[in-house]
């Protein structure tokens, strides 16, 4: 006769059962990535995707297409052109889904300030469509969002900081990084955060008002191969392009401002087990915690030991609202779901610097 303990272990190594999974943005950086965690446990993927990044590059290989092209050597992936500001569009993409990762959005601060409304229209309009599909998907749609920790605008810089030789750190009250109570008003955001800020509480509403699972993840800097980073956005790829290829790099600011950084495949774990948890609504502020931080100057050190490179610097004025120090406090996320990062800086910058050092020809 089987012991109760055999039981729970073959449990649980039995595979999931099959999902339905759509990425939208599933072209892009972190989208391809979910895609191929979840191909490759056997699942039906759909990848939404309008390729806007593509076009907005203007590169002679374009990079969401490289993103997509590479999907398709798996054949459980389903490629659909789309566009999250089509409600019909999404709708159609979403019936019957298990679970929607929304990972699509204008992701600039400096686009949203040139030209506010796309950012509008893609950020808030676009996520109220993807809650909407999900609310009418015909079942009971789980929802994966990618938020971003610019919620919390210009607030985060009336955190006392204290200035080392190549790096800012918080005051010691806040040595284990920004939690998720922290204070989102009376502070400047520029368009992209107001907008990310209306889609993290869409999201939110859509898992209180309709009862839809829905986890809300306020992402700090997420990083890996894959990622075709330009000034921007995506900077610590950016910064690993640039020096490869030898062009200059501006930084805007004194470079001693700080992120917690999180390798990509960290992140979609933690996905991974908010969707397997018994949690019904969670949201949690994502990053790389207080133990795994770079600053700029600090990022250039580390390409320089990997590369043996250094790009020619010029400084400019700080950007509106950028945050000298962002680390997430990444307790709730380790309390509620037993995760933590498992990447160091340092072996997932050597990664990204081995993918631009064997596509070069991508990036020039």
């Amino acid at each position: 006769m089987f012991n109760k303990l055999f039981i729970v272990r073959f449990l649980a190594a039995l595979p999931d059962a099959e999902m339905k999974v759509l990425v939208t943005g599933g072209a892009g950086f972190i989208g391809s990535h979910i895609a191929e965690r979840y191909a490759k446990e056997g699942h039906d993927i759909v990848v939404f995707d309008n390729l806007s990044r593509s076009e907005l590059l203007k590169k002679p290989i374009r990079h969401a297409d490289y993103n997509k092209k590479y999907l398709e050597q798996f054949k459980n992936v389903k490629f659909i052109k789309g566009d999250i500001r089509n409600e019909k569009e999404i709708a159609a993409a979403a019936k019957d889904t298990d679970v929607i990762f929304h990972a699509a959005a204008q992701t600039a601060v400096t686009t949203s300030i040139t030209d506010p409304r796309p950012d509008f229209e893609a950020n808030i309009v676009g996520t109220f469509n993807v809650m909407e599909a999900a609310r009418k998907s015909g079942k009971n749609t789980s929802i994966i969002h990618c938020s971003t920790n610019k919620v919390f605008g210009s607030n985060v810089n009336k955190i006392r900081i204290v200035e080392r030789q190549d790096h800012y750190e918080f005051e010691p009250s806040f040595k284990a990084g920004v939690p998720e109570p922290f204070s989102i008003d009376m502070c400047e955001h520029t368009p992209y955060g107001v907008s990310k800020l209306a889609g993290d509480l869409y999201a939110q509403d859509y898992a209180h008002v309709y009862g839809l699972k829905t986890g809300v993840f306020r992402m700090s800097c997420i990083y890996g191969t894959r990622q075709f980073g330009v000034e921007d956005q995506g900077w610590v790829a950016w910064f690993a392009i640039a020096t490869i290829l030898g062009k200059p790099l501006t930084i805007y600011g004194d470079g001693k401002q700080v992120r917690d950084v999180l390798y990509v495949s960290d992140l979609i774990d933690l996905y991974d087990r908010f969707l397997k948890s018994s949690l019904k609504h969670g949201v949690f502020n994502t990053g790389g915690g207080p133990k795994n931080t770079l600053s700029l100057l600090q990022l250039l050190d580390l390409l320089e030991k990997f590369t043996g490179k250094r790009s020619k610097l010029s400084f400019s004025d700080w950007r509106p609202s950028d945050q000298k120090v962002f680390v997430a406090d990444i307790s709730a996320a380790k309390s509620a779901l037993g995760w933590e990062p498992k990447v160091s800086p340092e072996e997932g910058v050597k990664k990204l610097v081995g993918f631009v050092s064997e596509n070069k020809k991508l990036f020039e």
